[in-house]
């Protein structure tokens, strides 16, 4: 009797110095400064890391619109990291993105932008590569370009939006028709540096001067029913020639940087002046 007494006061006091520790039901905050990168079929997500220790990862939504039972955010993968890139998109198509954080104890964030509320949104576009565009003045066939077709045609087709000219070392692209507006947005490293298109600050003269490094963008069918925006940055410039990457939107008066804009009346050509 006596052993199983002590046994008991035993397995008491053990129950007493217990070092279990308490399970982490604390979930992450809710990732911050999400952001979205237009590419062709594709969207580049960033957003700030996390600063909890414990931070395992992170995952990726994905929905049609904002909210709504409609409109449920389903994961399309997860990341260590704080980018993501989500692959296999339809081009002109808009879908709305989000974020939560996992730690090492399976605990999930809220969705990034649910505090506070913001909307993360893209459309992808097309995109081509080292395009090249020739002299109108000595080669007017392929001298043209026509985003909408993503191809070269003659200075003076109807669908030319831009067309590239070269005189005295003086390099330019001239927007074709006074429904197309073109700016010079500067230099940058890539065509990604310019992921909207601008509001104002058009050329008035319809010429911008082709540097290399420059970006530049372009609004076709400006003042009509269909309004598209495109980019291009100059790689090469030279006498006869130029050389630039470009993207397109093909979603109607979307400026995230198709098919062929339906004129609400005929184009009216800009006449050739030089700068």
């Amino acid at each position: 009797m006596l052993k199983v007494t002590l046994l008991t006061l035993a397995l008491l006091l053990a129950g007493c110095h217990d070092t279990t520790a308490p399970r982490d039901t604390t979930p992450p905050a809710a990732p911050r400064g999400l952001y979205s990168i237009t590419g062709d079929h594709e969207v580049t997500l960033r957003w700030l890391p996390n600063t909890e220790s414990d931070v395992a990862g992170y995952r990726v939504f994905q929905a049609a619109c904002a909210s709504g039972p409609d409109c449920p955010f389903r994961p399309v993968g997860s990341t260590t990291g704080a980018e993501f890139q989500v692959e296999s998109l339809s081009n002109g198509v808009t879908r709305f993105f989000a974020v939560a954080a996992y730690d090492r104890a399976g605990n999930e964030s809220a969705l990034s932008g649910d505090f506070p509320p913001e909307d993360v949104f893209d459309t992808p576009r097309p995109a081509g590569f080292d395009r090249v565009l020739d002299n109108y003045l000595d080669s007017p066939s392929t001298s043209g370009y026509d985003f909408s077709a993503y191809a070269a045609v003659p200075y003076d087709d109807n669908g030319a939006d831009i067309f590239f000219g070269a005189r005295d070392s003086l390099y330019v692209m001239f927007a074709a028709f006074q429904d197309v507006k073109i700016q010079d947005a500067g230099y940058a490293t890539s065509l990604d540096a310019v992921d909207f298109a601008p509001s104002d600050g058009w050329a008035p003269s319809g010429t911008a001067e082709m540097i290399v490094g420059h970006c530049y963008v372009v609004e076709t069918g400006a003042g009509t029913a269909e309004t598209h925006y495109a980019k291009f940055r100059v790689t090469s410039v030279g006498p006869s020639r130029v050389k630039f990457d470009w993207a397109y939107q093909i979603d109607r008066d979307n400026g995230e940087l198709a098919a062929r804009p339906v004129r609400e009346a005929a184009r009216v050509r800009r006449s050739i002046l030089w700068p």
